[in-house]
C-alpha cells in the first residue's frame, strides 16, 4: 500500500500530512527522503515559520512499512535506519516549531516520528506503542533515547519491552503529550498553537 505525503503553507505554517490509501500510513524509504528533504530546507526558509506534521483521522502514522524492511539487505537496513535518525534529528533540531497533530494509531516508527517534533497535540481517540518490542524488533530511529527523556527510564522500558498501547487519557499524564482534544479539534488547535509561537 504506497504513502505519500503532503505539503501545504497556510499563512506561515506548514502543514505536512501523511496519508495512504488504507489511512495508515508507512514510513517508507520515499516518505523518509521526502520529508528529510523538506527539513533540511526549512530552517532558511522564510515563508515558514512553523509546522505541523500529520496523519489521516485513522493514523498519526503506523511506523515503517515491514513489507519494504523485511526485504531489504544487512546494507539497505543499515542505510534505512540512518535515513530515519537523519530526519528525526533535522525534526528535533529544527529551529523552527515543529508540532504533532495526532489522531487514532502512532505506533513504531510514527511514534519515534511524534517524539521527535518540539510538541505533541492529540485526539482523545489517539493511542501510543511500539508494538515492535513484542516482537523482538527495536526502533532504530531515536525513540530508545527520546521516550526515556520525555516519560521516564521506567515507563519506557514499559513500552518499548511489552509492546503495550496506552490511551491518550495516560500519553497525557505521562507528560508524552502536552494537550487532548476531541479528534475533529487536533489540526485546528495545532495549527493555531502553530501561529501563535510565530507572534
Amino acid at each position: 500500500m504506497d504513502s505519500s505525503v503532503h505539503f501545504d503553507l497556510r499563512g506561515s505554517v506548514l502543514l505536512i500530512t501523511l496519508d495512504s490509501p488504507d489511512q495508515f500510513p508507512r514510513l517508507t524509504r520515499a516518505v523518509l527522503r521526502e520529508l528529510l528533504s523538506r527539513f533540511e530546507n526549512i530552517p532558511a526558509d522564510s515563508a515558514v515559520r512553523a509546522a505541523v506534521i500529520t496523519g489521516t483521522p485513522q493514523s498519526f502514522a503506523a511506523g515503517a512499512d515491514l513489507a519494504e524492511v523485511s526485504a531489504l539487505t544487512p546494507v539497505e537496513a543499515l542505510r534505512f535506519s540512518a535515513l530515519g535518525q537523519s530526519l528525526m534529528r533535522a525534526i528535533e533540531c529544527c529551529p523552527k516549531p515543529v508540532i504533532a497533530a495526532i489522531r487514532g494509531y502512532c505506533l513504531g516508527g510514527g511514534f519515534d516520528l511524534a517524539m521527535a517534533c518540539h510538541m505533541r497535540i492529540a485526539g482523545d481517540d489517539a493511542r501510543f506503542g511500539h508494538p515492535g518490542g513484542s516482537l523482538g524488533i527495536m526502533t532504530g530511529w531515536g525513540g530508545t533515547a527520546r521516550l526515556p527523556r520525555i516519560v521516564g527510564p521506567a515507563r519506557a522500558i514499559e513500552l518499548l519491552t511489552s509492546g503495550r498501547i496506552i490511551d491518550a487519557a495516560e500519553a497525557h499524564a505521562w507528560l508524552l503529550i502536552s494537550r487532548v482534544v476531541p479528534p475533529a479539534e487536533v489540526l485546528a488547535v495545532a495549527i493555531d498553537f502553530a501561529q501563535q509561537t510565530m507572534r
